[in-house]
């Protein structure tokens, strides 16, 4: 796997570092065990009130009919490189709470934070991870007679990283591409909107 770590302006555990979003997998599938490891990860990220909002639809390439179901549904971008990967994972987020009925505004951050525990929990056991919402949640919903209340989010291609080799020219490129990221002071804000927090004072670097 093409290593590229953050570089970051202050320490952060090494796990977020080094996860990052690649195209390239590699044609091994993944043990079952790690399967259920991630999804044990998400199982345990906090949520609002105890809700825990979030769904997961896995299918690998064992199931080649349901694989086929959710590649299908991914953009023509997304699907070049995802048919290599072997499991995808969509993520739904439940917009109704279960207590009282009433609209879950926060079903879909709730979501995020389980996501991001899957992620963590995939990078820590080798996997690699690409969240995409390059896909059609109304064809994924029709075709995996999803429920009302509940809103397809993303895809999620999983698996061991390979070689970035065997891309097209054009994703090899954006394979080996610098990570970027805003900095601090574009989002970290105290005494108004667009003041940055003393915390991390006003530098621009990337």
């Amino acid at each position: 796997m093409m290593e590229k770590p953050a570089e970051t302006l202050t320490p952060v555990h090494a796990l977020i570092s080094k996860r990052w979003s690649p195209r390239a997998f590699a044609d091994r599938a993944i043990e079952d065990d790690k399967l259920h490891s991630i999804f044990e990860a998400a199982r345990w990220a906090p949520s609002s009130r105890n809700e825990q909002p979030w769904a997961f639809f896995v299918v690998t390439k064992s199931e080649s009919e349901s694989f086929e179901l959710l590649l299908g549904t991914l953009m023509d971008s997304n699907r070049v490189w995802a048919q290599n990967a072997p499991a995808l994972i969509m993520t739904l987020a439940h917009t109704v709470l279960e207590k009282d009925g009433k609209p879950n505004h926060l079903g879909f951050h709730d979501l995020g934070l389980a996501t991001s525990n899957l992620v963590i929990q995939a990078t820590a056991l080798g996997l690699a991870t690409h969240p995409m919402a390059g896909f059609h949640p109304e064809m994924a919903r029709a075709r995996f007679h999803v429920p009302e209340g509940w809103e397809p989010v993303s895809v999620i291609a999983v698996g061991y990283p390979g070689n970035a080799d065997t891309l097209p020219e054009s994703l090899r490129e954006r394979e080996s591409a610098p990570r970027r990221r805003k900095p601090l002071a574009d989002f970290v804000f105290s005494e108004s909107w667009g003041s940055p927090s003393p915390l991390v004072g006003t530098s621009k670097n990337k």
